[in-house]
């Protein structure tokens, strides 16, 4: 505003020349300076002027199970405060009464907090997680109305909400909150691609480095898990998030991201990266147990009983956590898991004919019968496999179901 009131002066003392009231020196002194002017208004525009700017910050995964995913927080600098401020969406408290209850339920509560940018820092610079910041270029009145959106948002009465891991969690929230001062903008960049990954694929990737959180993923997450993702809904990563901000732009096509810089070194392992899911390697380790479970001499019954055992047990007891996951929690990612077919709760009833076996006795035909039931339960996962919107399970279908068979196969007769 200031450069276009400059212009128009210069222009009204143009207009004197004919006059003759001003002088020709002076004129030019007075084009000089309106010019010099405007070659420094761009500079004077830039982040650290003093102008209020918003920076989405982003965070490297950490080593903790729930820092696999990484984190993010929008970063409000504005010159009337002290310093700029984080508002980070990612604090909980393990202390809360019944939190480990909602966990498991699936009702988590997270909630907002604002606090200085340093001290936000602080702990992502002890653990060594690497941290940059992406400035962005939003119109004054965008920057402002998101700053006072966010400290309204931090508020004690409004800074709690319901946690999910995949649709409302830290990312998703910085993610709505720049597509609504975008009046939807970034929404409609994001949702109309798709790199073609889904919360499986991503959980898996991300939650690679710790084999219990891993396996939890993969056998505990159903259908939903298995949509191929937009931009917009891959965006529950933070990472991914910075990855589409650096393509977006704003509704003129500018650059949304003005500028990218690194707060902090990444010092610990980096992001685990992108691999193909094989089957071949489970479908070689179930074919290579169901041969020997079904190959071995009728004298090595007890022997194969003593393997038979324990994998009935966990089966069972997986099956078991994924019916309540599907039954009597929030979890909806996990609901209708096909994986019930072949870690099923069926196989807690071959447990006693399989220690009469392990004794020494003969397997009895209630465990002949329930070994072919546990058996059509698992093939009954190979048709589910030609539906449209089928559950990602064929590693764990190589793995179970050529081992299924060959148990009831064994105690035919």
């Amino acid at each position: 505003m200031r450069t276009s009131s400059l212009i128009r002066a210069g222009f009204i003392k143009v207009g004197f020349i004919k006059a003759g009231f001003i002088k020709p020196s002076r004129i030019a002194a007075c084009l000089l300076l309106c010019l010099a002017w405007l070659l420094a208004a761009p500079a004077m525009a830039a982040p650290g002027s003093g102008q209020l700017r918003i920076g989405v910050m982003t965070m490297q995964p950490g080593e903790i199970f729930w820092e696999r995913f990484g984190h993010n927080a929008l970063v409000v600098d504005d010159p009337v405060l002290p310093s700029p401020v984080s508002y980070n969406y990612g604090f909980f408290d393990l202390t809360e009464p019944g939190f480990v209850w909602r966990f498991v339920r699936g009702e988590m509560q997270y909630q907002l907090v604002a606090l200085p940018l340093e001290e936000d820092l602080a702990y992502y610079r002890e653990v060594g997680r690497g941290v940059s910041m992406q400035w962005l270029d939003l119109a004054p009145e965008q920057a402002r109305r998101l700053a006072d959106a966010l400290a309204v948002n931090a508020q004690p009465e409004n800074a709690r909400y319901g946690y999910d891991y995949f649709t409302d969690n830290c990312s998703t929230r910085v993610r709505d909150a720049l597509d609504t001062v975008l009046d939807g903008g970034l929404q409609r960049q994001m949702s109309s691609r798709s790199r073609g990954n889904t919360y499986r694929s991503e959980a898996v990737r991300l939650a690679s480095p710790a084999g219990w959180m891993w396996l939890g993923f993969d056998v505990g997450l159903g259908p939903f898990a298995d949509r191929p993702l937009s931009r917009w809904q891959e965006a529950f990563v933070p990472m991914r998030l910075a990855d589409s901000l650096r393509e977006a732009t704003r509704a003129d096509g500018a650059p949304l991201v003005r500028g990218e810089i690194e707060l902090l070194p990444h010092r610990i392992a980096p992001e685990p990266a992108e691999r193909p899911r094989r089957t071949w390697p489970w479908l070689l380790a179930g074919l290579l147990a169901a041969s020997a479970v079904a190959r071995a001499p009728r004298r090595q019954d007890r022997l194969v009983a003593a393997f038979a055992l324990p994998v009935w047990t966990l089966s069972g007891v997986f099956g078991l956590l994924l019916a309540f996951i599907w039954c009597c929690t929030a979890h909806r990612a996990g609901w209708a898991n096909a994986n019930l077919l072949l870690l099923s709760p069926l196989c807690l009833l071959l447990l006693r004919g399989g220690w009469r076996i392990a004794r020494g006795g003969a397997p009895g035909r209630f465990l002949r019968r329930a070994s072919f039931l546990v058996a059509g339960c698992a093939l009954l996962t190979l048709p589910l496999q030609l539906l449209p919107g089928a559950q990602f399970q064929l590693p764990w279908i190589a793995l179970l179901l050529p081992l299924h068979l060959a148990f009831a196969w064994r105690w035919r007769r």
